[in-house]
């Protein structure tokens, strides 16, 4: 089915609901944010079809933390150009939307159990600004982050979302921001897509399809699979985080599933309902 036509199928379902959705975007390159393609196009038609959110909890894969999970509670979020070796175009952009003070802070609150504090340092780094340029062209929507930790198991980032789940009904649009599949290493220009890269891009989709979490948060029973579609997890947890804000009420509703570069799935999706 084209992204078009689910799109269309998810506005019509959105209309219905009180709920926000959660949305996890595959963002790929830094270069998806200045290029007009299938991927920024895809987003631009998502941010015209989605609720207009009171607030944006972003989790992205380019803040890491170790011990603490750390919020974003800088009035003014910084642009973060945390790459090197692009154009200056892309260095040149900026996503001047305001933060969520006191909303940031009571996500700290809610996530005490998972060492969460305060931080006003960090910003708006390239997952998030580089999507939210095309969801929410106009920078009006208070936007803040979320670090991941990157010492905790995956089944510590599902617990997350759960624990988030709550802000869906104060107009709170919970985006995760990475990659299902991962690995800069074994990247090829124009190649077709690794077998295995294919496989655990399905592996994901089928189990998120199945509701089976555990599955997807099942380091040992992933094995090989996942330290070759990871060789680092930052880029898979975002999405950990977005399925377990999800819930037996929600659709699943699948987006751009191409894998880019042989080795980086861009699949996206949103829950809602």
């Amino acid at each position: 089915m084209s992204v078009a036509r689910d799109l269309e199928k998810l506005k019509d379902s959105l209309a219905a609901s009180d709920r926000m959705p959660v949305v996890f975007l595959g963002h790929g390159s830094p270069m998806n944010a200045i290029e007009d393609n299938a991927y920024s196009r895809s987003w631009s038609r998502l941010g015209q079809t989605l609720p207009r959110p009171q607030a944006i909890l972003v989790v992205s894969a380019h803040w890491m933390t170790k011990g603490t999970t750390l919020v974003d509670v800088s009035a003014m979020p910084r642009t973060i150009h945390d790459f090197y070796g692009f154009p200056d175009e892309l260095f040149a952009q900026q996503y001047p939307a305001a933060g969520a003070p006191d909303l940031a802070r009571e996500v700290t609150t809610l996530l005490a159990s998972h060492h969460a504090e305060d931080d006003d340092r960090w910003g708006l780094d390239h997952g998030a600004w580089s999507v939210l340029t095309w969801l929410y062209p106009q920078a009006d929507v208070p936007v803040f982050q979320l670090s991941i930790d990157i010492t905790q198991d995956l089944a510590w980032h599902v617990e997350i979302g759960r624990l988030l789940s709550d802000l869906r009904n104060r107009g709170v649009l919970i985006l995760g921001s990475g990659n299902v599949v991962h690995n800069l290493r074994a990247m090829r220009m124009g190649g077709k897509p690794y077998d295995w890269a294919m496989e655990f891009d399905h592996h994901f989709a089928d189990r998120l399809n199945d509701r089976d979490l555990g599955a997807i948060s099942d380091r040992k029973g992933m094995g090989e699979l996942l330290r070759i579609a990871h060789p680092s997890l930052e880029h898979y947890l975002p999405a950990l985080t977005v399925a377990g804000a999800s819930d037996e009420r929600d659709q699943l509703v699948f987006m751009t599933d191409t894998i880019d570069l042989a080795s980086v799935s861009m699949r996206s999706f949103v829950f809602h309902g």
